[in-house]
């Protein structure tokens, strides 16, 4: 069975919208869409929560009243549940491993809601084998619709954004949009030159020459691969982050690689994805690496 698009629900409007991106994407991919939820319970002084069984009830019906919009408008695509009474970043995690992709809820600009509160999401950013999708409550799929660009970020050889640039052109083929695929750079620092760095610089014509051939050079795999897809090749001096949302003020998705690494003080995704997720005004996908 194919992998499908997995979407976390929670019943805020955050979820709403991502359940709402993921059953489009599902439809246009021709995948399932799987949705989970997951849930403790819980026992508080000041109010009756009701048992353990009144407790998913009520999440059942949440889940529910939810994914009733969702097969109202999308009545031939095939969607499955799981409610599971897990931790949060376990369960998502667990859930990304069997998908295509994640797609979560995020707050506006600002923190990440997450899955759903303070960290969870990051958390499962940095953990997830699959691609995951940030969606805001406002997201308007006309942006998806008007054929809006899909930006890109690539950095490093073609290697270290390979699956970045897979993500990114599989999108638009199934979009039918085009690639900006985005490439910043800055002036290294003196201590960084060496006589072969040097000889490589020299043979290019220059630092912005040199990093235009390396975009073109991570590109020409996927422009063979998807030649209907068309590709604006942007190299532009400056720091990544924001050169990427510059690129992407009015663009349809986001797509970063993911530098996850484990740290006293938690998981770190990385801080041009980071700050992309932070500040983007339209879905972002953080994708890890192979």
């Amino acid at each position: 069975m194919a992998r499908p698009v997995t979407a976390g629900v929670d019943g805020s409007q955050e979820s709403r919208a991502a359940l709402a991106w993921a059953a489009r994407e599902a439809e246009r991919r021709g995948l399932p869409l799987h949705v989970v939820h997951a849930w403790r319970f819980e026992v508080h002084d000041a109010f009756d929560l009701g048992d353990r069984d009144t407790q998913r009830q009520n999440v059942q019906d949440m889940i529910t009243g939810t994914l009733r919009e969702v097969t109202d408008r999308h009545p031939h695509l095939t969607v499955t549940t799981d409610v599971v009474e897990d931790d949060a970043v376990d369960a998502l995690t667990a859930a990304a491993a069997d998908a295509r992709l994640l797609v979560l809820g995020s707050r506006g600009h600002g923190a990440l809601v997450g899955f759903l509160v303070g960290s969870v999401g990051q958390q499962v950013i940095a953990r997830a084998a699959r691609p995951v999708v940030l969606v805001r409550a406002g997201d308007d799929p006309a942006a998806e619709a008007a054929g809006r660009e899909i930006v890109v970020g690539q950095h490093g050889s073609p290697e270290d954004s390979a699956e970045a640039l897979r993500f990114a052109f599989e999108t638009a083929a199934a979009r039918g949009a085009g690639v900006r695929a985005v490439r910043a750079w800055t002036l290294p620092p003196v201590f960084a030159y060496s006589p072969g760095s040097m000889q490589l610089l020299d043979d290019a014509g220059g630092l912005e020459p040199y990093e235009t051939k390396a975009l073109a050079e991570a590109l020409r795999p996927w422009r063979e691969r998807f030649p209907d897809v068309p590709v604006v090749e942007h190299v532009e001096m400056g720091s990544a982050g924001q050169v990427l949302l510059a690129a992407a003020e009015h663009a349809q998705l986001v797509v970063v690689g993911r530098r996850a690494r484990r740290t006293a003080v938690g998981a770190r995704i990385g801080s041009v994805a980071h700050g992309v997720l932070h500040h983007a005004g339209c879905p972002v996908a953080v994708v890890p690496p192979a």
